[in-house]
């Protein structure tokens, strides 16, 4: 699988992601370190079922997900799919 161009990344019309430099970035934020974990645990969830693990970390109060693809080294549509 290769990897996707930023133009290809910007017209999958992702909200709320930002393309730098070897992934896909967002933060989320949740106002509880309870919601966050709950968050946490539907990633995990969708991760899980698709095959494809994204970089999370949990803090007070919000969530940063990082989608890269390490194998292709980029952002591919597995990524975006996620």
């Amino acid at each position: 699988m290769g990897t996707l161009t930023g133009q290809q990344i910007a017209d999958a019309g992702l909200t709320g992601w930002v393309h730098l430099p070897g992934g896909l970035h967002t933060r989320i934020a949740t106002g509880s370190f309870a919601a966050g974990l709950a968050l946490v645990n539907r990633i995990g969830a969708a991760a899980e079922e698709q095959g494809h693990h994204p970089d999370v970390d949990l803090r007070y109060p919000h969530v940063d997900v990082r989608l890269t693809s390490h194998d292709a080294g980029g952002v591919t549509e597995r990524d975006v799919r996620l």
